[in-house]
């Protein structure tokens, strides 16, 4: 019998790239998604990954974007389309060295909403890559608030690989990098927004080129965020809805029955063609030791909207922060690689939805 979703009791599709204007003249934005959020002050404050390509469109051939760190600003690499070979709209492999490149460029920019159901204002700051190794980007961010401070993990793109890097705020105006905490190649790093037995905790997902076991989930400690070891497996692949992949989605929540975690995973299986549908399943951590799960449920959310099964890449949720409100739950989302979408569930409804480990 299939599964039943968790109902989403509120839904909106928050930005679309004509929303958003382009970093510089020329270049265009392709995609505004997978949002860090945060209670702030204003409300809730959210960090978004807005990718973007060349402006320009040559027949027969193939901009790859980067950042020019001495400019400091967007520039394009132009390869004959034969030169290249596309892995998906994302990649391709540059022919003459067997190395690959994204078709965009992401770097983040910060929004506000008073409710955390609509967009108030986009700011002008916007977080831009800073060196070597944010050549291709910076992506995905994850928010936590710890020690007076807002601390945000997101993925440094470069030659060396997908790394993932720390940084921190208090205002969304002025940034402070921590530089890498995790090597290439590894995403999906979201921290616990306190300290476990006087460590900082985070899931992190290794993502190796020799597939030895099934995709997982890892977990590590740290004593002062920047130096992380004890690293440990913490979930596989159940080889259904999460069999291409699985990965923290958005930092873990304290609730009264224990850490709830939402969660991603990818059914794509190893030589199909295509990317896969992306969904979202929830985890249950004990409060005082988070590599014992205590519940889980496979997917409580899957692509249903217009915007989530249709976009940049489709068939796409990507869950990235939630945000308490009351007795709910908001959970902002990336749709199809394209859009920012935030949805509200009832949290008695999550926990219930839970089985046993």
């Amino acid at each position: 019998m299939k599964q039943r979703m968790i109902e989403r009791r509120f839904n909106r599709c928050l930005l679309r790239p004509a929303d958003l204007p382009p970093s510089q003249p020329d270049v265009r934005v392709v995609g505004v998604f997978n949002p860090a959020a945060a209670a702030t002050p204003e409300g809730v404050t959210l960090l978004i990954r807005v990718a973007e390509t060349a402006r320009e469109k040559r027949p027969g051939w193939v901009a790859l974007p980067r950042w020019d760190l001495e400019a400091g600003r967007i520039t394009m690499d132009w390869l004959r389309e034969e030169e290249v070979d596309f892995l998906d709209p994302r990649m391709v492999i540059v022919k003459a060295t067997g190395l690959r490149r994204l078709t965009f460029i992401s770097h983040l920019t910060v929004a506000t909403s008073r409710d955390g159901r609509a967009l108030d204002t986009a700011s002008s700051a916007r977080f831009f890559p800073a060196d070597e190794n944010e050549e291709f980007g910076v992506e995905d961010p994850r928010l936590t608030p710890l020690d007076g401070r807002f601390y945000f993990t997101y993925v440094a793109v470069s030659p060396h690989g997908a790394a993932t890097a720390l940084a921190s705020t208090t205002d969304f105006r002025r940034f402070t990098r921590h530089g890498i905490i995790f090597p290439p190649e590894n995403k999906d790093v979201v921290l616990f927004p306190e300290r476990i037995g006087g460590r900082f905790v985070a899931l992190h997902r290794p993502n190796p080129h020799q597939h030895f076991a099934a995709p997982e989930m890892w977990l590590a400690t740290s004593p002062d965020l920047r130096h992380w070891g004890e690293h440990q497996p913490f979930l596989g692949s159940g080889g259904e809805w999460d069999v291409g992949r699985v990965g923290a989605g958005a930092p873990p929540l304290r609730t009264k029955a224990g850490w709830l975690e939402i969660y991603h995973g990818n059914d794509r299986r190893p030589g199909k063609p295509g990317v896969g549908a992306y969904s979202a399943g929830l985890l249950l951590l004990d409060a005082a030791d988070p590599a014992r799960i205590l519940a889980v449920r496979g997917r409580a959310m899957t692509p249903e909207t217009d915007y989530e099964r249709h976009g940049f890449v489709p068939n796409v949720v990507f869950p990235t922060a939630a945000v308490p409100r009351g007795e709910n739950l908001l959970v902002y989302y990336g749709a199809a690689d394209e859009a920012c979408g935030v949805l509200e569930w009832r949290l008695a409804d999550v926990l219930a939805a839970l089985r046993p480990e």
